[in-house]
């Protein structure tokens, strides 16, 4: 019989140190060298595809600029020491002259800056000024990962909820479930609560059983 089972476990707390970097690498660097103090650009913005883990990224770098002592503005629409802002293209009007107007108190001031979105800068529908003004900084591209650094994410969030998680298990996901990071990270989560009801480990019959349930 099925265990139903209270999930009190709090979420996997996003982490720099989980995120694959693939061929963001040069990103990846500068954010360190921001949280070091050693960096000589100190605004950045990001852009990239639907699923390609920027808002993962966001959120893993404002957990470790608190774990620095720095006080963050989630947003983007008040100064702080460090201001994360994500969805910039989704931003109205009232937004975007916040976002306008934080941006210029945090460079002044000195403050870090991260933004993304999911087009360039030049490529955004907002209004003139924050567009250039996003510019001002460094701009990344955040590129998707390929099967391989799939895996390897995947395998690292598994290991966060405390359980290895096998290739074929890992391959049957890339194979037969959506494929964005943020979809698959999901199913690693559902698969390790229904091996937790069903009393069964974590093979690709449960895997199988798993998607059955939610076809």
């Amino acid at each position: 019989m099925q265990q139903l089972l209270l999930d009190i476990r709090p979420p996997a707390q996003p982490e720099l140190t989980r995120f694959v970097a693939g061929r963001n690498i040069e990103l990846m660097a500068q954010l360190q060298a921001m949280l070091d103090g050693g960096a000589a650009e100190r605004m950045v913005y990001v852009w990239g595809a639907p699923g390609s883990g920027k808002s993962y990224l966001l959120s893993a770098w404002a957990h470790a600029c608190r774990a620095r002592g720095m006080a963050v503005e989630l947003g983007g629409q008040q100064a702080a020491q460090a201001v994360i802002a994500d969805q910039v293209d989704a931003w109205s009007a009232e937004q975007q002259r916040a976002g306008f107007a934080a941006f210029n108190r945090v460079r002044e001031a000195g403050g870090l800056w991260l933004a993304a979105g999911n087009a360039a800068p030049v490529d955004l529908s907002v209004m003139p000024e924050l567009k250039t003004r996003l510019g001002w900084g460094l701009v990344f591209q955040l590129h998707g990962l390929d099967d391989a650094e799939k895996r390897a994410a995947l395998a690292q969030h598994a290991e966060t909820l405390g359980f290895r998680l096998e290739p074929p298990v890992a391959d049957y996901l890339l194979n037969h479930t959506a494929r964005d990071m943020q979809s698959l990270l999901r199913m690693v989560e559902a698969l390790d609560r229904f091996s937790l009801e069903t009393r069964r480990p974590i093979t690709l019959p449960l895997l199988r059983q798993l998607l059955q349930t939610q076809a």
